[in-house]
């Protein structure tokens, strides 16, 4: 999908979402939220970070995890003066959203971690990915996920039954086939991010941020992202009940109100 970057006018009379997916997917996850949102009045920007959807790059040739989230900085960095966009990111996306509301605090109303690694300003950038790598939860704990070795990093791509069983068990079985489709391997640089120190108290502390609970969440369990909420100490929490890890698939509808709810409070 193209970026979608309106005017400052228009983006002054409208909420400008911009939509950030997680691991092995694209901006094409969002198909059912973005006309969701965009029926209702707003400005919906969705991307590809590098190696993802129809980026051309391939994960062999992005080293860190800077450049991974290249799109999206570059997003952030074009926007008009005085524009602030409400700023979601999805499971492993919740990083990318972080490292973005370090670099551009002034540039994003609020940040949004749907189902998402949320990490705090105490621990360096890795810790919430090493904590998770060390639960029995973990992706990487699965037997048919693939995974590679790639120059300095490890990458991944989910297996069927993990989309089935873990992300997607609430889902329509066509999402299910979609995916499989899609998906693209990536890696969680872990290699690079246990090298970065923590995320700023004043850049990425500064920004408000709200954490959407999907209860049926497989992938990243309810446990596990109550550990993430109170560490990183979010204080606007909203829940979809029944929603797996992919909400956007499994609830669109609801994810769309908490989204508005969440807009209509932060900007």
């Amino acid at each position: 999908m193209e970026e979608n970057i309106m005017s400052s006018e228009n983006c002054a009379q409208r909420k400008h979402y911009v939509l950030v997916h997680g691991a092995c997917h694209g901006a094409w996850c969002w198909y059912k939220l973005k006309p969701r949102l965009e029926s209702v009045g707003n400005l919906v920007t969705v991307l590809d970070l590098a190696a993802s959807g129809i980026n051309t790059k391939k994960i062999d040739d992005v080293d860190t995890f800077s450049e991974y989230s290249e799109p999206l900085l570059e997003l952030l960095a074009k926007l008009p003066p005085n524009e602030k966009v409400i700023l979601v990111g999805h499971s492993f996306g919740g990083m990318n959203i972080a490292l973005a509301m370090d670099k551009f605090p002034d540039k994003v109303a609020v940040g949004v971690f749907l189902t998402a690694f949320a990490p705090d300003t105490e621990h360096k950038a890795s810790y919430v990915l090493e904590k998770y790598y060390g639960s029995s939860s973990s992706a990487a704990n699965s037997s048919d996920n693939e995974l590679f070795q790639s120059g300095n990093k490890t990458t991944f791509v989910f297996g069927p039954k993990y989309l089935s069983n873990k992300l997607y068990q609430a889902s329509p079985i066509e999402d299910i086939e979609l995916a499989k489709t899609l998906l693209r391997p990536v890696s969680l640089f872990m290699e690079d991010l246990t090298l970065k120190k923590s995320f700023s108290k004043q850049e990425y502390g500064s920004v408000p941020v709200a954490y959407i609970i999907c209860t049926e969440d497989l992938a990243i369990p309810l446990d596990f992202q109550l550990w993430m909420i109170q560490n990183a100490r979010i204080n606007e929490v909203l829940e979809i009940k029944g929603a797996d890890h992919m909400a956007m698939m499994s609830k669109a509808n609801e994810l769309r109100d908490s989204l508005l709810q969440i807009a209509t409070k932060y900007t």
